[in-house]
């Protein structure tokens, strides 16, 4: 029979006294202008309230025709599509030719309460949308939306067709009554009865703070995104490039702007709880979103070990739009890793490059 091994107090306390004067001691040189992020040129060409459309400045001499708008999720910042020089979507996507614009949300202010789902989709988006038309004289451009904003992408799609000539999806979540994702079971909807008042949080609230939609997260994998990360930090502390980069992802992790009470009110409720984007029942100004007014070409790409947008989520997309040319492809990483996985770089801006050129 074996025993565990026994750790005496005192040496627990002397080795967490060592760690933390190591890394007190390695972080004293790094400098805020150290964590470099979103460095990839762009310029402001919208304003409209707090949002900022992007244009990213063309790494080729004649980019794709038609241009691509990222719409991001509402949930922390949009510069993880762009989070370092060497492993950046958006530059990656530019080195193949495709010509890039970003929807910015911004941070939410108190009077941004009663900012409704349809101001963010028949508003912002649409908005977005008819600038960039507009510049490039098109009726219709590309949308790649990612997570939540793939869900707010799928309603504005389904509502204006004609003005999106291909549409992808990645992680996005569709089917909100998987069984198998955490975020689905806290919010209710997959047992009876919610166990979260969302009415009384936005009542009391107004606005849902960053800071709790953030601690949500990380209690979604206790131990290994609130202990385990900061142990194997110990073993980068003589590093000072993957310290960096390990700052530049605890700065991205922790920016988390407040949410508009009213959006999101009506996104746990109509899609979390109720579900209704699959039923066919959601409506916006007045519209039902039917999904099978998608007609045009859905490029679905997914995590294989998501824990934030399980799989079987955003894989039933393919029963719901009215589309002949839908294809799926799949990474075996988790939710961030589509963003910071040095592999998934190298495989997934071709991908979505040359799935669009074959659709000119």
């Amino acid at each position: 029979m074996t025993f565990p091994v026994q750790i005496r107090p005192t040496d627990a306390v002397r080795e967490l006294v060592e760690l933390t004067q190591k890394a007190a001691q390695n972080l004293s040189f790094i400098r805020d202008e150290d964590i470099q992020i979103g460095t990839t040129p762009k310029e402001a060409v919208y304003h409209e309230d707090n949002i900022i459309l992007y244009h990213y400045t063309p790494s080729v001499k004649k980019p794709f025709k038609i241009p691509v708008l990222i719409v991001y999720a509402l949930v922390n910042r949009p510069y993880m599509v762009d989070l370092q020089e060497s492993r950046s979507l958006v530059r990656n996507l530019l080195a193949e030719g495709i010509d890039v614009y970003l929807v910015d949300w911004g941070y939410p202010q108190k009077g941004d309460r009663w900012l409704t789902i349809d101001d963010h989709v028949n508003g912002y988006i649409n908005s977005c949308v008819d600038f960039i038309r507009q510049k490039h004289k098109l009726k219709a451009i590309n949308l790649l939306s990612i997570c939540q904003g793939g869900t707010l992408s799928l309603c504005y799609t389904a509502l204006h067709p004609k003005k999106v000539k291909n549409l992808i999806t990645m992680v996005a979540p569709v089917d909100f009554h998987t069984s198998d994702g955490m975020l689905n079971l806290w919010s209710g909807c997959t047992h009876g009865p919610s166990s979260m008042d969302v009415d009384q949080m936005v009542d009391a609230l107004g606005n849902i703070p960053g800071d709790f939609m953030n601690f949500g997260y990380l209690m979604l994998k206790p131990f290994q995104l609130n202990v385990e990360k900061y142990l194997g930090m110990a073993d980068i502390l003589d590093d000072e490039a993957k310290l960096i980069n390990f700052l530049r992802m605890e700065k991205w992790i922790f920016d988390s702007p407040d949410q508009a009470g009213e959006t999101f009110r009506q996104f746990l409720k109509d899609f979390y709880q109720a579900n209704k984007l699959i039923k066919g029942e959601f409506k916006l100004g007045g519209q039902r979103v039917d999904l099978k007014k998608i007609t045009m070409p859905v490029l679905n790409l997914y995590a294989e070990q998501d824990h934030l947008v399980p799989p079987a989520s955003t894989i039933a997309l393919e029963k719901y739009v009215g589309t002949d040319d839908y294809t799926v492809k799949s990474f075996p990483v988790g939710h961030i890793g589509m963003y910071v996985s040095g592999k998934v770089q190298k495989d997934l801006p071709p991908t979505i490059a040359n799935w669009l050129k074959e659709r000119a």
